[in-house]
């Protein structure tokens, strides 16, 4: 069942590690088959390199499990929430990567310093809220959806394709698995540059909204020209 889909996730989970973005069994990928309501995730605590497209967890979006042997990511709710919230969400990546944990961790939202950062997010990197202990008790990993869904009311999950989970780490998100592995890719690497930034200017501020949107929109706006024409009417 979803053979495809099952060797997209694989090679997006296997990207985290070639990307140094994840230690032992930590993080995890999902790809959703939308047409057929199915999503595909990563089985928890298996190690990669153990890891083939048939230990991958085929789930409805209730979480209810309809191919595999292994239990699903602990994590498999968080993902169901974006899942279920953003319909043009087809993947979804979570690292515990360094540089975004530690912003995570400092419960810090990231400026957008520079055009790195503006190519890919519209603004700054948010992050959630602190979960209550009354949510971490009951429904922790879907209360973990609810609190990214939340810290997007302000934007859409296209401009802004990744949070920081409080006290977490982080969550980003794409068109499918391997774009969400990308954009994980991308989140810790400004994490890092906006880390030293501060480090070498404590009171460095955020780029002004003409650059910034420049090129954002050159990228991703509708006369977006970045890149190769991707047909002939393009061209």
């Amino acid at each position: 069942m979803l053979e495809h889909l099952r060797e997209q996730v694989l090679e997006a989970n296997l990207e985290l590690v070639r990307q140094g973005l994840v230690l032992y069994t930590f993080g995890n990928v999902s790809g959703i088959a939308r047409e057929e309501g199915l999503v595909v995730i990563k089985p928890s605590g298996v190690p990669y390199a153990e890891m083939k497209p048939e230990h991958l967890v085929v789930t409805d979006l209730d979480g209810n499990i309809v191919e595999g042997k292994l239990r699903p990511s602990s994590d498999l709710p968080t993902h169901l929430v974006l899942y279920n919230q953003f319909a043009e969400i087809g993947g979804v990546a979570h690292t515990h990567s360094e540089y975004a944990t530690a912003w995570a961790q400092a419960r810090k939202s990231i400026p957008c310093f520079g055009t790195t950062h503006a190519d890919y997010f519209q603004g700054p990197v948010p992050v959630t809220s602190e979960i209550t202990d009354r949510d971490i008790a009951e429904d922790y990993e879907k209360n973990t959806g609810h609190a990214i869904v939340h810290s997007l009311q302000q934007t859409n999950p296209s401009a802004t394709p990744g949070v920081l989970v409080a006290n977490h780490g982080p969550f980003a998100w794409g068109a499918d698995a391997g774009t969400a592995t990308h954009n994980a890719v991308i989140l810790e690497a400004i994490a890092r540059m906006a880390y030293f930034t501060l480090g070498i200017n404590s009171a460095a501020q955020p780029v002004g909204s003409t650059l910034h949107d420049k090129h954002y929109l050159r990228k991703h706006g509708k006369n977006a020209y970045y890149g190769q024409a991707k047909n002939k009417d393009k061209q």
